[in-house]
């Protein structure tokens, strides 16, 4: 095999992985979406939260959860538009970063996140802290799409520039 042959290979493991980043959020989200319609496992993550707390007191616990349900899902349908419109993927992607951060700040303010069980060094509990971690890698797959989409978006402009003779 030559190394051109291997650095095809690569490139198509790279492009798989890619794939099954952006679509893996865009289904993470979605189903999470989809979830606060019927349970509310939201509120008790919420009502620690210095930053989110304070809706509780105009909403309802139902309506922050559908609320936010509608906003995973939207982030997740305008992510999934990339291939057809890498602007509005990015949209998508950049609330997925917003609602990530949200969640992350959970880790912080969540009582029982963490366990002294190993002396000095803190554990994670099984719920709500491994639950809540698992979005450090979501927000890293989230910066990567919006990156990925606007260079998307700046090349096609760049190409419609060109194609349309003004370039």
């Amino acid at each position: 095999m030559t190394m051109i042959e291997r650095e095809l290979r690569w490139d198509c493991l790279t492009s798989a992985g890619q794939t099954i980043s952006r679509y893996g959020l865009v289904i993470v989200l979605a189903w999470i979406g989809f979830g606060k319609y019927v349970k509310m496992e939201s509120r008790v993550l919420i009502q620690h939260s210095p930053l989110m707390s304070w809706v509780y007191h105009f909403l309802s616990v139902h309506a922050v959860a559908a609320a936010l349900g509608t906003a995973e899902i939207v982030a997740a349908v305008l992510i999934a538009v990339r291939p057809f419109w890498p602007k509005v993927s990015a949209v998508g992607s950049a609330m997925a970063v917003v609602l990530l951060l949200g969640t992350l700040s959970f880790l912080i303010t969540t009582p029982g996140v963490a366990a002294a069980h190993a002396g000095p060094i803190p554990v994670l509990s099984a719920q709500p802290g491994q639950f809540l971690l698992k979005d450090l890698v979501l927000i890293g797959v989230a910066v990567w799409t919006l990156g990925d989409s606007l260079v998307a978006a700046a090349a096609h402009r760049a190409h419609v520039h060109r194609t349309d003779g003004t370039g």
